[in-house]
């Protein structure tokens, strides 16, 4: 009886020791960069307009615990550098909402970005532990602030120079200012990455040095700064005018391969798509450009390019060309235009407030106020600060991902 209950004990211990062997897997690292829109825009408070559409509120029932909190992931860790003051700084921990953009990287700031969503997809779809790097600095361009090692510097057209030179500017001290800011994001992003996996325990406490890590994916969500930049793209207005940008981020995906040693990790662009579906043609040949990468035959099923125009609110965008009716018409009231109320000048400050609170009640609805309230907190430029629209923007970007690491996202 003694020696078979020791045997007994035998085997389930070592069953266990087997078991729990087994189970151990390397972290699976997915690292996201770009500029304002990887940071995020969308206010928290801005959640239970996802749940007003019947196609969207099991995802917010994902987003949330039964309290009603912003869900906190278990299995989802996340480091995130970006600017803090005059500087740089990291935020990190368990992910969960408020890892949008920030004024200080430490500290909650009550928005989110295409992280959370992202994250909760992977903590869904994986058994392996999670961690999310996340590096954005708001304002900043490919061509310049992110520019890749294999790009060269940045050459100026003979065009640009020219307009330097009617701008009274000195070529050469311009050229100079360049050449000092040139790829700074993207060693950034590169330096914080590998300080990261240097020691992924300092961030992912239950970090199982065994076992390692994966780097199992990037995500890029960038653009504004390249698609409003006529120096740069003189011929931006017409087809093809946005091709450097596609042999840019060309270069820039071989670059992060190369740097972080990792050849064929699955990289996920996401396509510019402020405005949504019915951009004006500048805007659709740029996503042409940035979507381009994609289909060439060395990135084939590594690489994937995501439309986000889709997730554009277009009702929320109709009351967004409303208030911008109404700026426009604060600056004709304020410059004395010759075609609106003011064109004498005679008007006090009282009475332009007053003639411009009226336009605004008789262009906007309440409904319209309060649907915004609801669903909106930033510009056009920030994808009007829709969580609904990052919440989709995240899990497009886990589910194009997971597809090329061959798995797919959970229900």
């Amino acid at each position: 009886m003694k020696r078979s209950s020791l045997l007994c004990l035998f085997i389930c211990i070592n069953v266990a020791a087997q078991s729990s062997t087994t189970h151990a897997k390397p972290l699976k690292v997915f690292l996201l960069a770009g500029q304002s829109n990887m940071q995020g825009h969308a206010r928290v408070e801005t959640f239970d307009y996802i749940g007003d559409d019947p196609a969207t509120a099991p995802l917010l029932r994902q987003m949330r615990d039964a309290d009603g909190k912003p869900r906190v992931c278990d299995g989802v860790w996340i480091s995130y550098f970006t600017q803090d003051g005059d500087g740089n700084g990291e935020g990190h921990g368990k992910l969960t909402a408020g890892y949008g953009a920030r004024q200080k990287a430490g500290e909650d700031g009550g928005k989110i970005g295409p992280e959370f969503t992202f994250g909760l997809a992977m903590d869904a779809a994986l058994d392996e532990p999670v961690l999310l790097i996340k590096t954005a600095w708001g304002g900043k361009s490919l061509h310049t602030d992110f520019r890749p090692p294999s790009a060269g510097p940045f050459v100026f057209s003979e065009a640009h120079l020219k307009k330097l030179r009617e701008r009274g500017k000195d070529p050469a001290a311009v050229q100079s200012e360049k050449l000092q800011e040139t790829g700074v994001y993207y060693r950034l992003m590169i330096e914080h990455v590998r300080r990261v996996l240097a020691d992924p325990g300092r961030v992912v406490p239950e970090y199982d040095a065994k076992e390692g890590f994966e780097l199992a994916g990037f995500i890029w969500l960038q653009g504004f700064n390249d698609l409003v930049d006529s120096d740069v793209y003189p011929e931006r207005q017409t087809p093809g005018g946005y091709e450097a940008y596609a042999e840019t981020l060309a270069h820039f995906i071989r670059d992060v391969r190369r740097d972080l040693n990792a050849p064929r990790l699955p990289f996920v662009i996401g396509v510019l798509g402020v405005g949504g579906l019915k951009a004006n043609p500048q805007t659709i040949e740029f996503r042409k450009a940035m979507a381009a990468p994609a289909a060439l035959p060395e990135f084939q099923g590594t690489v994937a390019a995501v439309e986000t125009a889709p997730f554009w609110s277009d009702e929320l965008g109709a009351i967004d060309d409303k208030h911008q009716q109404v700026r426009q018409m604060g600056f004709f009231l304020n410059s004395r235009h010759k075609d609106h109320a003011n064109a004498d000048g005679r008007m006090t400050a009282e009475q332009k407030r007053d003639y411009l609170k009226d336009y605004e009640a008789k262009l906007i609805t309440p409904a319209e106020a309060a649907l915004w309230k609801r669903g909106a907190s930033n510009g056009g430029y920030h994808y009007l600060g829709c969580a609904k629209t990052f919440a989709l923007m995240g899990r497009a970007f886990a589910e194009a991902n997971l597809q090329l690491l061959g798995k797919t996202a959970a229900p």
